[in-house]
């Protein structure tokens, strides 16, 4: 089966998180890509990979300085970090929890940029793909709650946008974008998408995939949900 059409042949992914739910689908989708070179799936529990110590994400950015990768996939993130969740109201904001938060959703994903994006080549087309949500989007928060969480997402979106700005300038056929992958059913979700429905990760991963296949280097910087439509900031 061919999925990254876009993509030249044999091109190289790395996906990092990938023991995720939704990051091990990633894998799973891209390892039956006709048409893929290799694979590179790191995750702390497997690899040792801790988004919130620079010094993982540094050593694996060394051990892999001599490959190029035309796909770059962050799937890391949290909900609930270390039994805390996200508030219901301004009165249970802890300055520890906000700060885990984005430790994890925003600094981590800051860093993988920082010593991964030096890896895609400078002149093929080239995607990196962030996960996010759509709760991320400030424009589009209608019920308030989650502070930390939003926040944090709201973040992870400048970061992206700045980065595609800044690898723009020398990798011209690269896409960096944010991408909300919708509600899945993964552990991330279970406890709060009572009633919604729930993608499983294999749809999601095959639409994220479509997504970014479909991408433009207009669309650079953007926050894209599933469907490829465009979630405002």
């Amino acid at each position: 089966m061919e999925i990254m059409q876009s993509l030249p042949d044999h091109y190289n992914a790395l996906v990092i998180g990938a023991s995720g739910g939704i990051g091990s689908a990633l894998v799973d989708a891209l390892e039956n890509d006709t048409r893929i070179g290799s694979i590179v799936a790191l995750s702390r529990s497997y690899d040792g990979i801790d988004i919130t110590n620079e010094a993982t994400i540094e050593n694996w950015a060394a051990r892999l300085k001599d490959r190029e990768f035309h796909l770059l996939i962050c799937a890391t993130g949290a909900l609930t970090i270390q039994g805390a969740g996200p508030e219901k109201s301004l009165k249970q904001l802890s300055p520890q929890s906000m700060a885990n938060q984005f430790a994890v959703n925003a600094i981590g994903p800051a860093l993988l940029l920082k010593h991964f994006a030096p890896l895609i080549p400078r002149r093929d087309r080239a995607l990196i793909c962030v996960l996010s949500a759509r709760v991320g989007s400030i424009g589009d928060n209608y019920l308030g709650g989650w502070i930390s969480y939003r926040a944090s997402k709201a973040a992870l979106h400048q970061i992206v946008r700045t980065a595609s700005i800044e690898i723009g300038r020398t990798h011209p056929n690269a896409i960096v974008l944010a991408i909300h992958p919708g509600t899945v059913a993964t552990t991330l979700s279970e406890r709060f998408s009572s009633g919604y429905d729930r993608f499983s990760p294999p749809e999601a991963a095959q639409m994220i995939l479509q997504t970014l296949d479909s991408a433009s280097t207009i669309s650079s910087g953007r926050f894209l949900a599933y469907d490829e439509s465009e979630i405002v900031w």
